[in-house]
């Protein structure tokens, strides 16, 4: 898995991080610590995981060695990574590089938990826009390594119809029959999210590609993907969770997409164990 650390999202992000942390200085590592000593690191996986954003340590360390990719899968004890540089610098950057290492990694963690349980079927799990404001591209590379598929990266690339823009417009029709000159021009297909028949029997006649059911149980999915017959491609959303999401991809839908993979993965274990160097 590829995880680009060159868009300026990610070094924005990365500064801004250290910006945070350190401010005027690493007061207590200064004081402590003389400044020509040099250390070498071992990040260290403390429970089982699935690797994201060790690529990034190579924004902030002078040499790094990684045992380990994005998308890898990390045994309790074993050495993710390996880096070097001045003893100041690895002590002053330690909490932002696990900060980062362990959301992302948890997030990816929380991903592959969730394509596993619906391995075996035609599923797909998507992700979604509940991510960390200003952290979304990291969220989104990290969940690609937990091998879940990226949804919309924000309200730019996709056109998604949701209850509160039918509220708005007055129904699907309307809906759709303003959007559809936006899709075309933007070469984009149109999403509408479905509540009842009704409004899937709408959908269906203006030949809308996809449609969203939320908040359905997994029986009411079932019985209303059999209606739509293959007509449309079908995203559940709404209701998912690990004990759950098998019975949702077992109703034949295409897509579920999972905002807790972004909005609710713990961060998982990961140390840096530090010893000075010649």
């Amino acid at each position: 898995m590829i995880f680009d650390i060159h868009h300026q999202e990610i070094a924005e992000a990365v500064a801004r991080a250290f910006y945070e942390d350190v401010g005027i200085g690493d007061l207590t590592s200064e004081a402590c610590i003389p400044e020509g000593w040099r250390a070498d690191g071992r990040f260290i996986a403390r429970q089982k995981l699935v690797v994201a954003g060790v690529e990034l340590l190579n924004l902030m360390f002078d040499k790094v060695t990684m045992h380990k990719r994005s998308g890898d899968t990390a045994e309790d004890g074993e050495v993710i990574a390996t880096v070097r540089a001045r003893a100041r610098k690895m002590l002053t950057r330690e909490r932002v590089a696990l900060n980062f290492m362990q959301r992302l990694s948890g997030v990816a963690t929380l991903a592959r938990a969730y394509v596993d349980a619906v391995a075996g079927t035609n599923c797909k799990i998507l992700d979604t826009r509940k991510t960390t404001p200003g952290l979304r591209r990291l969220e989104k590379l990290a969940a690609a390594a937990g091998g879940v598929t990226n949804h919309r990266m924000g309200l730019y690339d996709g056109i998604l119809i949701k209850n509160n823009h039918l509220t708005m417009t007055g129904g699907v029709r309307q809906a759709v029959e303003a959007a559809k000159s936006t899709a075309e021009d933007e070469d984009l297909e149109i999403e509408v999210e479905v509540r009842t028949r009704a409004e899937i029997e709408e959908a269906l006649s203006l030949a809308v590609p996809r449609l969203l059911l939320d908040n359905m149980t997994p029986a009411q999915a079932a019985e209303e993907i059999r209606f739509i017959a293959g007509r449309a491609k079908v995203e559940i959303s709404g209701g998912v969770n690990l004990s759950t999401v098998r019975a949702y991809a077992e109703t034949g839908a295409d897509f579920i997409s999972v905002g807790a993979i972004t909005h609710s993965a713990p961060a998982v274990d990961i140390n840096l164990r530090i010893q000075q160097c010649p």
